[in-house]
């Protein structure tokens, strides 16, 4: 962060960006966290980025192992936004009227702790439920909601970086996670990173796109040896299942 921050690159919450906050002509990064697990290591980096003045989206799941009351409103005194990871079609095994409910009750408990106006879909691999097909049916205007970044952003010109896979070019093991209508102009134009390094050589070089969405799964990042392998070796296995079951889509 502190590179892109240097490189003169401006960070804006998805919020900001939905309210028109962002300037057309800068460099801009919309950061992003979904929290999926480990909800303590977002903690971690909201303090950082708290400490080097930036704001980000923080995207929190109802399961135990992200919803933590105390984690969340500590993420929101420091200044971050909450939103909502929904997997509510997932939850409900596909019952789109029951998972409507799921979600306004679930948004109304968020909302005890920010004014939630924007929120994301969990990709939920394992699910054969698409959690964006709840709005095939409902509108999520409808309950105060402005945002969806698979919905609201125009991906034809903001390049978007995920360390789904926990790699930055996971795109081909990701079952949601992903633009695919744009990914294929990014592969074109040689728009791809594997490493975090790969992306510190681009900012250098200043050949890195000047809007960027980044979303992060903080419960990948460690400086923590120990953890650091258990991740890596979990992630390998899972990259392996989700091989399969995008070629299988």
């Amino acid at each position: 962060m502190l590179a892109l921050k240097n490189a003169g690159y401006k960070f804006y919450t998805f919020e900001d960006y939905c309210n028109g906050k962002c300037i057309a002509d800068e460099k801009f990064i919309i950061l992003r966290h979904d929290v999926d697990l480990k909800v303590q290591n977002s903690v971690c980096t909201a303090k950082i980025e708290n400490e080097i003045g930036i704001c980000a989206s923080y995207f929190f799941r109802v399961v135990s192992q992200s919803n933590q009351p105390d984690k969340i409103r500590e993420i929101a005194q420091l200044g971050h936004e909450i939103g909502y990871h929904y997997e509510d079609m997932s939850i409900c095994n596909g019952d789109v009227d029951k998972a409507k409910e799921h979600f306004e009750k679930q948004l109304t408990y968020f909302r005890t702790f920010y004014p939630v106006k924007t929120i994301c879909m969990h990709g939920a691999p394992q699910s054969k439920f698409d959690g964006k097909d709840l709005w095939k049916k409902y509108d999520y205007h409808t309950f105060g909601i402005i945002g969806e970044p698979y919905f609201d952003v125009d991906f034809s010109k903001m390049f978007y970086l995920t360390d789904t896979g926990r790699m930055w070019d996971g795109f081909n093991v990701s079952v949601r996670d992903k633009i695919p209508v744009y990914q294929d102009e990014w592969i074109n134009k040689r728009l791809t990173y594997h490493s975090t390094n790969d992306i510190l050589f681009a900012i250098n070089e200043g050949k890195l796109p000047s809007k960027i969405m980044i979303t992060t799964h903080p419960q990948r990042w460690t400086d923590n040896k120990i953890a650091w392998l258990k991740e890596f070796l979990l992630q390998t296995a899972k990259n392996q299942v989700k091989k399969i079951i995008v070629k299988r889509q």
